[in-house]
């Protein structure tokens, strides 16, 4: 018990480290305010969620840092801290009902997409008071509600994590070669 507890204290360290260089030093990432979007930020998350609500909850954090020292707007930085929300539930998800929801990428596609529409309702939550209040740059209201909220930080959230949710399976698999079964391993 005592190795598995420091295996998951490092393999969180770890994610975290990724979590935090990802946004800082990604050379793919597109940022039109209030919506940005770095390749592979969420695949330390959804690792993170795969194992234990625990570690999501912490990488999380951890990636909210990351998009904080990478010098990004305010609204991206809260943004990040929604991840919170969808990572520990997609995670408690799993540990109650197993692992087989993330058994393939087509078995995953349902927890996939709901965990995308709650990704992005909550980032549409926290980009709505900027929006409303005027506080959001210039470009943002000459684009208008739908296309920089609806479009932009809704729909794109929705695509870009389920991107980043198959990237994350498809990483998953050298892992579990040399670590055995994530859920089985690590939410006991």
């Amino acid at each position: 018990m005592k190795r598995t507890k420091t295996f998951n204290l490092a393999l969180t360290g770890m994610l975290i480290a990724i979590g935090i260089v990802i946004p800082m030093f990604s050379p793919i990432k597109v940022i039109i305010e209030p919506a940005s979007f770095t390749l592979a930020s969420h695949v330390p998350i959804f690792i993170a969620m795969f194992i234990s609500p625990t570690m999501a909850a912490a990488v999380s954090l951890g990636t909210t840092l990351g998009f904080f020292l990478g010098g990004f707007p305010l609204t991206v930085v809260l943004r990040a801290l929604t991840h919170v929300i969808f990572s520990v539930l997609g995670a408690i998800y799993l540990k109650k009902h197993g692992s087989d929801a993330i058994e393939s990428v087509k078995k995953s596609l349902p927890l996939s997409f709901v965990l995308a529409v709650i990704h992005a309702t909550c980032e549409v939550l926290v980009v709505l008071p900027f929006y409303i209040n005027g506080s959001m740059p210039q470009a943002n209201y000459d684009k208008g509600f739908f296309i920089s909220i609806f479009l932009l930080v809704g729909i794109g959230s929705v695509i870009h994590s389920m991107f980043d949710f198959t990237l994350s399976l498809w990483l998953c698999k050298p892992i579990q070669a040399v670590y055995g079964k994530l859920g089985q391993q690590m939410h006991a």
